[in-house]
């Protein structure tokens, strides 16, 4: 089995955020990041996937 996450059992206030490089704005930790946070960037797909300059 695999190791239990470490952000388990935490307030949403306690997890760590990062600045959208898009859009500028902070987001959370989630789940679906859990292997993959150094490397996350944007808040969403649209984010990810959007072209051009940002706001």
């Amino acid at each position: 089995m695999t190791s239990p996450s470490p952000m388990r059992g935490r307030k949403k206030s306690d997890l760590p955020s990062k600045v959208c490089q898009r859009c500028a704005r902070p987001f959370t930790w989630r789940k679906k990041w859990e292997r993959d946070w150094e490397n996350v960037k944007f808040c969403s797909d649209r984010c990810r996937t959007s072209s051009g300059a940002s706001k």
